[in-house]
C-alpha cells in the first residue's frame, strides 16, 4: 500500500476551497488525509468561553479561545506532511498568517493559494512558501505531482 500523506488546511472559512481539494484528491484516488481547523465561526470564537468559563472582557475571552483552538492548530500543523494555506479576498486573515508563519519555522512543506491580486501584500508568505498557487485545481495537481511523481498534462 502506498504511504498515506496528511495534509493540513488552514485559511478562510468563507468558501468551499477545501471541499474542492479534498473531491480533487479523491478523483485521482491521491493517497490523503485532510485536516483543518475549526471552520465553524463561532464555535471557534465561542469555544474558550464555554469549556472553561465565561471571561468579563473581551480581549481574555479571545485570548481564552485563542489558546484553545491553537492545541488543534498546533497539533495538526506539526503532524502534516504538507501545510496549505489559503488567503481569501474577504477579511484579514490574521490566524493564517500565523499558521503559515508556524509550518515554515518547523520546515514544513508550504503551498499558499491566494488571488494574484493579493500578492503584494502577501510577498513574505509567498517567500516561504515552496508553492504559490491561484487556485484549488493547481493545489490538486501539486498534491498530484508530489505525491505520485505524475505530471497530468
Amino acid at each position: 500500500m502506498a504511504q498515506r500523506w496528511t495534509v493540513y488546511l488552514s485559511g478562510e472559512i468563507h468558501t468551499d476551497w477545501r471541499d474542492q481539494i479534498a473531491q480533487g484528491a479523491k478523483s485521482r484516488d491521491l493517497p490523503v488525509d485532510f485536516f483543518a481547523p475549526i471552520t465553524n465561526h463561532a464555535d471557534s470564537d465561542d469555544c474558550g468561553a464555554h469549556i472553561l468559563g465565561e471571561e468579563d472582557q473581551a480581549f481574555w475571552r479571545d485570548h481564552k479561545g485563542a489558546k484553545v483552538n491553537a492545541i488543534r492548530a498546533r497539533t495538526l500543523i506539526e503532524r502534516a506532511d504538507i501545510v496549505v494555506v489559503r488567503f481569501g479576498d474577504k477579511y484579514k486573515q490574521w490566524n493564517a498568517a500565523f499558521d503559515a508563519g508556524y509550518a515554515a519555522a518547523l520546515g514544513k512543506s508550504l503551498i499558499i493559494q491566494h488571488a494574484p491580486d493579493l500578492t503584494h501584500p502577501l510577498k513574505e508568505v509567498d517567500g516561504a512558501a515552496l508553492a504559490v498557487a491561484d487556485s484549488p485545481a493547481q493545489v490538486v495537481d501539486l498534491l498530484d505531482y508530489v505525491i505520485t511523481g505524475r505530471l497530468n498534462r
